[in-house]
């Protein structure tokens, strides 16, 4: 009778639609697990390089000293990118390029408003790919392992009919079979939620962080362009006539 209750067995006794069901369960497993490595280990290096990134950018004298340093080093990182093109954007507000074209009308404000937000939009998309599958694993497994266990009742009951005796020895093989399908459902659904709830937490917090990021750029940039239009050139001037 131990025999009857292993694992192996049920494999071996299970039908086409036993298996299926195991065959869906096990790809769910395997595709939020490999989600939730790749995700983690890439939300790490994304925090470290940024952490990095920022350092270096509010140790820079300048706008003009960070776009350089960030020449040198590459955009790793959604702050980094996000900085890259603002300043791009600030570089083609120079008079001798003109903001000529229709994505830069309205003026540097507007543009870079425009510019920002996209780069912002760009990294919420990129941020939430992977999400689904895991909403979907979390919410679907429990129900596909649910009627794994249904089915396996359903022969169970065909074979107590057949063989016309309903004793527990009879009766705990096959349920105690089916009901595999139910924790199988739960092992794959249990991390898929925790990953999913984690995730949606991190990617909040890192995405308040940019928006926070995009705002600072805006301002250092637009006051940086303000001190150098006519205004600011007049105030350098009875600076330079006072002494």
């Amino acid at each position: 009778m131990n025999e009857s209750l292993g694992f192996a067995h049920f494999l071996s006794q299970a039908d086409a639609v036993g298996r299926g069901v195991l065959f869906l369960l096990l790809s769910l497993s395997v595709a939020s697990w490999y989600l939730i490595v790749t995700k983690s280990l890439a939300n790490v290096l994304a925090g470290r390089r940024a952490a990095a990134f920022l350092r270096r950018f509010w140790e820079a004298r300048s706008l003009a000293e960070a776009k350089e340093t960030l020449g040198r080093q590459g955009a790793d990182n959604a702050f980094a990118e996000t900085a890259r093109q603002a300043l791009g954007a600030a570089e083609e507000d120079r008079p001798q390029q003109g903001l000529h074209r229709l994505a830069a009308a309205g003026g540097l404000g507007e543009y870079l408003t425009r510019v920002l937000r996209n780069a912002i939009d760009q990294e919420a998309a990129r941020v939430e790919h992977g999400l689904t599958v895991l909403a979907s694993t979390a919410s679907a497994a429990p129900f596909i392992g649910l009627f794994g266990t249904v089915w396996g009742i359903y022969h169970a009951l065909v074979q107590i009919g057949m063989s016309g005796q309903g004793t527990l020895d009879k009766v705990a093989g096959p349920v105690g079979e089916a009901l595999i399908m139910t924790a199988l459902g739960l092992v794959v659904a249990i991390p898929a939620v925790l990953a999913y709830n984690a995730f949606n937490r991190r990617n909040r917090i890192w995405l308040a962080r940019l928006d926070a990021f995009a705002h600072d750029l805006y301002a250092l940039i637009t006051v940086g362009a303000r001190a150098k239009g006519p205004a600011g050139e007049a105030r350098q001037l009875r600076a330079a006539a006072a002494r």
